[in-house]
């Protein structure tokens, strides 16, 4: 399992298995935000099944489903939402976590600019170049 940091306190990561999830626990990790649809997967790798260990080990858990090319403001709003409510580090996953940094990404847009947002995904192995429209655009509005 790959923990990558995006920034202090948000972490994304491919998919999790149960077994993987006392090393979660472990690394600080307080809440874990599934973008992973249910229907990507075979039962053992589904929300449920992580979900129940993610919280018998203690942490917080949210599911907030991320279609590949589906991904709407109201996801955006709630992922970000999420992440200020907990009370410690957040670890997001999907299948490789790209979706999990484009999520951050956008929650981002005109709090942090849009060069920094892309090269921190670039450092992290994640290519947000293509999302720089987007990114000004939702920054605008904010602004």
């Amino acid at each position: 399992m790959a923990i990558i940091e995006l920034t202090p306190g948000y972490s994304v990561s491919p998919q999790i298995a149960v077994e993987e999830v006392p090393a979660i626990a472990a690394a600080g990790i307080s809440l874990v935000i599934c973008n992973r649809p249910d229907d990507e997967v075979p039962p053992p790798l589904q929300r449920k099944a992580l979900e129940t260990a993610v919280r018998d080990a203690g942490m917080d858990f949210v599911y907030i489903p991320v279609v590949n090319g589906g991904l709407t403001l109201d996801q955006v709003a709630e992922q970000a939402s999420a992440i200020g409510a907990a009370e410690g580090p957040v670890l997001a996953y999907c299948r490789s976590g790209t979706r999990s940094s484009i999520v951050w990404a956008m929650a981002n847009a005109g709090a942090i600019d849009t060069d920094t947002i892309i090269a921190t995904g670039a450092k992290a192995g994640y290519d947000l170049g293509g999302l720089r429209p987007t990114l000004d655009a939702l920054a605008a509005q904010k602004g």
